[in-house]
């Protein structure tokens, strides 16, 4: 449902409140996510012309880590898709962590990789001879066109 379809949430029922940080003040929640924590979004690019603006936000940071009751999650992507690049552009920018993510900060915080990092595979061992694929590749090709 959606909206006031949805209706009032039943004691027992599992449901997700989005929501700003700033509209969070003053609230609680059980587990609070906390998305983007990258420079350029906390803090804002648009709020770090002065040292009274990077400290505001710093507040409000501190605002959106105080509503979580249980569990906190800070998400830091690495990178962002953009739409702004032209059309030989990667289309991704690669992010830093807030720069409120201080090594002390982060000594208190577990690190969580998602998705998991696979096993590094053991390199194969060289036995010398070397095939040469454009070749055969090349054989074949002939073989089934005649």
């Amino acid at each position: 449902a959606s909206s006031n379809e949805a209706g009032v949430p039943h004691l027992d029922e599992e449901y997700l409140t989005l929501s700003t940080i700033h509209s969070a003040k003053g609230q609680e929640w059980k587990s609070v996510h906390v998305l983007k924590c990258v420079d350029g979004c906390i803090p804002s690019d648009m709020s770090t012309g002065t040292l009274e603006e990077i400290e505001e936000e710093r507040r409000v940071l501190y605002v959106a880590m105080t509503r979580a009751k249980d569990h906190l999650a800070l998400m830091l992507p690495q990178r962002f898709y953009t739409r702004q690049q032209g059309a030989a552009g990667e289309r991704h920018v690669y992010a830093s962590k807030s720069r409120f993510l201080t090594d002390e900060v982060c000594r208190h915080l577990d690190a969580e990789t998602w998705p998991s990092a696979p096993p590094r595979a053991q390199p194969i061992a060289s036995h010398g001879a070397r095939v040469d694929l454009v070749a055969q590749f090349r054989e074949t090709w002939r073989r089934t066109a005649k």
